[in-house]
């Protein structure tokens, strides 16, 4: 019998992962692996965005009317390129560790 091998997962680019996310929000958190939290963040602004047009003055603008989906959508853009350097730098071993503490006199 054949040895499975462990499979290893790319780590996209954090670039990309900020350009993805900057096109639609969620997309980003999926090409980090984070498909359940992009899914979270793409549900919710669209749901902030429906709910703000609903309930917004009727002469407001474009962004007025879209506010709270605009404004859930540019919180996942940092997370979603936060959790790509982090995962750059876990793999590639470049992040200073903390000492663990046990190790501590």
């Amino acid at each position: 019998m054949h040895a499975k091998k462990p499979m290893i997962a790319l780590q996209p680019n954090p670039r990309l992962v900020l350009a993805a996310a900057l096109l639609m929000p969620g997309v980003g958190h999926v090409l980090v692996g984070r498909a359940r939290r992009g899914l979270g963040f793409a549900s919710f602004t669209l749901v902030g965005a429906w709910l703000t047009t609903k309930f917004a003055a009727s002469d407001a603008d474009v962004v007025g009317r879209h506010a709270a989906g605009l404004f859930v959508w540019a919180l996942s853009i940092p997370d979603a390129y936060r959790s790509a350097r982090m995962r750059a730098e876990g793999s590639s071993g470049s992040a200073a560790s903390p000492p663990a503490a046990d190790a501590m006199p």
